[in-house]
């Protein structure tokens, strides 16, 4: 699948305005232990004797030079022997002790750092991301060593414009900016959330090509409700609740106005805001700025890539899609971003209305289905509300078994941040799908808050089923029949995320 990745982020590289480019020979102003001190110029052992002279090196690195593919090799020698030492322990102990020895070289040699990731993407995207990141940012501040990236909280109200001017990069392409208020789905945890911009324009770099030199990881600190975290004396942050509603906007505001000051062309990406604010913010800045909330929009659209591949899957012309009925578990901005999304596809393939659209998805959250009975209906779930006339034997909060057993749905897609909710009943009963291949999407983050297991899905639902799942899982031995729909699957999505990339990318 990495593969595939490259492939795409190869074809955008003509067309798109972010430099991918790395830039050749570079005048150097600083010297000595300066220079050994910024991973940016760093090159460890590798300096030759004639940079060591007119950098003002020798004598503070040892004499022998290494190259840079030695360095390499002995770097993976230090992360094998560390999986070896370590494969007894606890998953968590391990992750966090791989998550270290990388950022540790992170800190001290960047080149290395990235050529380390784009070699092994496929080994190192579940340390540097999903699900390591998360036991990361629970961890963050007694993690902490070396600041990376920029922080601006409440207490900065009035001075963000000359604060944006304090990052050392002339040039931003790319800034992944976060609140901390819903992480994965392990909920608020303030400025511990930096971890989450930090891993992911690390995996921009790593598997788009993005130039590392122009991105700028984001945390914006106005505050958590996290009484844990504010009662820890290690934590980083500010300690005070939440700033809301207007008070919140205006720090948002200030910030957007600065970064697009500075940099006018860059893109910011909006991630793990809470339900409250992603819509807001969305609607309040989609038109202002280049900007979109992965969320809402960047879930969605890969979340679309593979519910398109599994129609293809089962050998079946893409126009069915729009009789594929699809229950979505979760409300919140990833799930309505979804819901949304497909009614889109749905209704431009079908050529009819949204509101005909819906008819063939149905949405559930803690109280279960979403009906127009509700009292109290959330305005950004009303448009996906069923009408209880068209849903015989169903009624409003119907549990995720009875609408399953009654539906019969094609695809059971969760964002709904509860492990296990897919539980044995659940998944026995989609082997009565109207479907021949049913789908079963546990997309939630991190791996223990998947609705469920690849295992437990295979066990359950039966053998001749797509999955998906937003975090990875260990291997499920299959028969060869599955290959055919993987393979479709992965073009599917990447070709989605491809196009998607060239619409956020070329606005």
């Amino acid at each position: 699948m990495w593969n595939f990745a490259r492939i795409a982020a190869s074809s955008l590289r003509g067309s798109r305005r972010l430099s991918t480019a790395i830039p050749g020979p570079c005048i150097v102003h600083k010297r000595g232990a300066d220079i050994l001190h910024d991973p940016w110029f760093n090159k460890d052992t590798g300096f030759p004797y004639t940079e060591r002279d007119r950098l003002g090196l020798r004598g503070l690195l040892p004499p022998r030079v290494i190259s840079f593919e030695h360095q390499y090799d002995r770097f993976m020698q230090s992360y094998r022997s560390l999986e070896r030492n370590t494969r007894n322990e606890p998953e968590g102990v391990s992750s966090l002790s791989k998550w270290r020895i990388l950022n540790r070289l992170h800190d001290r040699n960047e080149t290395l750092y990235y050529r380390v990731l784009i070699d092994n993407i496929k080994d190192f995207a579940p340390i540097i991301y999903t699900p390591t990141v998360g036991l990361v940012c629970q961890n963050y501040s007694g993690l902490f060593r070396r600041p990376r990236g920029m922080y601006f909280s409440a207490k900065d109200k009035g001075e963000m414009m000359s604060m944006i001017y304090n990052w050392p990069a002339q040039q931003v392409d790319m800034i992944v900016l976060t609140d901390g208020s819903r992480i994965l789905g392990l909920g608020d945890l303030g400025v511990q959330g930096i971890g989450i911009p930090i891993g992911k324009l690390d995996m921009y770099v790593a598997a788009a090509g993005i130039n590392p030199q122009r991105i700028l990881p984001v945390m914006l600190d106005v505050g958590t409700n996290n009484q844990k975290l504010l009662e820890d004396r290690l934590y980083l942050g500010l300690r005070q609740p939440r700033l809301e509603g207007e008070e919140y906007l205006e720090i948002v505001d200030e910030f957007m106005e600065a970064v697009f000051t500075r940099w006018p062309k860059a893109i910011v990406q909006f991630e793990d805001f809470q339900f409250k604010w992603a819509f807001e913010t969305l609607q309040r800045y989609r038109t202002r700025f280049c900007m979109f909330n992965d969320d809402i929009q960047g879930t969605a659209g890969v979340a679309l890539a593979g519910l398109l591949g599994t129609v293809r899957a089962q050998g079946r012309p893409l126009a069915d899609f729009v009789k594929q009925k699809i229950v979505v578990v979760g409300a919140g901005s990833a799930g309505l971003g979804v819901l949304k999304q497909a009614v889109q596809a749905v209704s431009r393939m079908a050529g009819n209305s949204e509101a005909a659209a819906n008819s063939q998805f149905y949405l559930l959250d803690k109280d279960g289905l979403v009906t127009k009975a509700r009292k109290n209906l959330d305005s950004a779930a009303a448009p996906f509300a069923k009408d209880p006339g068209d849903i015989n034997g169903l009624v409003e909060g119907a549990n995720l078994l009875e609408v399953v057993r009654k539906v019969r749905p094609h695809v059971l897609l969760g964002l709904s941040g509860v492990g296990g909710i897919f539980n044995e009943e659940v998944l026995k009963a989609m082997r009565e799908s109207d479907s021949p291949k049913p789908a079963i999407f546990a997309m939630s983050n991190p791996t223990n808050n998947a609705e469920c297991s690849a295992a437990d899905a295979f066990k359950h639902a039966g053998e001749n089923i797509a999955f998906a799942s937003g975090s990875p899982f260990a291997n499920v031995d299959l028969e060869l029949v599955w290959v055919p729909f993987f393979l479709a699957l992965v073009l599917s999505l990447m070709e989605c995320y491809r196009q998607l990339l060239s619409a956020l990318l070329l606005i």
